[in-house]
């Protein structure tokens, strides 16, 4: 089962890495990096792609494995993609390379970025690209099987959550406020948990293919829910909101940050 695997790895790497530098270029030249968001789903999925592409055997697990990377970073990718479209740079990375911008470096730090999300972005996907190249003809199991509930249910929460923020954005008469009902009444980051959700699925129906792919891959959900919960992901956009919207501090005392919970009174 493990036969090619390291092939098959450094040629995704070699690729994730040319794909990073002609993004990179393109976001110099634009003067924008922060499509970067919408790069991680895709990649993502393309790594996924790849990995099943080259597997010798694609047997069920595999290609389920494979699809739950490729269906969900399509579609996160694409969502992204259309936001950053409509609403343009996002101000978290106009903070972040402000001094850069001003002193001509926007190119530099732009190689910069990329550079170090797709290191991050490789490692977040172990579990999709080892899972599939480990799996053989092997068929769906148990731990598959709650893997892929587990995927199901955070790519429910994810998509039903984007679909409300989408519409609340649209509406001029939410211009100030905050969502605070459908799923945005249960977690301030329904999007976040979903996410979270997806990749411990992956895992779990990754680490079928026994224990020296589930500690290899484990890397990938302990980063990608660190990164959600405690680094760039959660407080830095609650830290702006906080300063934009007067109504979200009350959101926060009364929502879940993370995990979904009845709103306290």
């Amino acid at each position: 089962m493990l036969e090619g695997l390291p092939e098959a790895m450094l040629i995704n790497a070699l690729a994730l890495a040319v794909m990073m530098a002609l993004l990179a270029r393109a976001a110099a030249r634009i003067g924008d990096v922060s499509f970067i968001d919408a790069v991680w789903g895709g990649a993502m999925a393309v790594l996924a792609a790849s990995a099943w592409a080259q597997a010798a055997d694609k047997g069920p697990r595999a290609s389920l494995i494979a699809a739950m990377a490729v269906i969900w970073g399509a579609r996160l990718g694409w969502h992204l993609y259309t936001r950053w479209r409509a609403h343009g740079e996002d101000v978290r990375y106009a903070r972040m390379l402000g001094k850069a911008r001003k002193a001509g470096k926007y190119g530099a730090a732009a190689a910069q970025v990329f550079a170090v999300q797709a290191v991050l972005l490789y490692v977040t996907c172990l579990p999709a690209q080892l899972g599939v190249l480990a799996s053989g003809n092997a068929a769906i199991g148990p731990l598959a099987m709650a893997g892929g509930a587990l995927w199901l249910l955070g790519f429910s929460f994810e998509t039903i959550g984007d679909a409300q923020l989408t519409r609340f954005r649209a509406d001029p008469a939410s211009k100030g406020k905050v969502l605070d009902t459908g799923l945005w009444r249960y977690t301030r980051h329904p999007n976040y948990f979903g996410d979270a959700c997806v990749w411990w699925g992956i895992w779990l129906a990754a680490s079928e293919a026994g224990l020296p792919i589930a500690l290899a891959s484990l890397a990938g959900p302990v980063f990608l829910t660190f990164t959600l919960t405690r680094w760039s992901g959660k407080p830095l956009l609650e830290k702006g909101l906080v300063q934009r919207r007067p109504d979200y501090a009350e959101y926060v005392r009364r929502t879940s940050g993370f995990i979904p919970w009845p709103p306290k009174r």
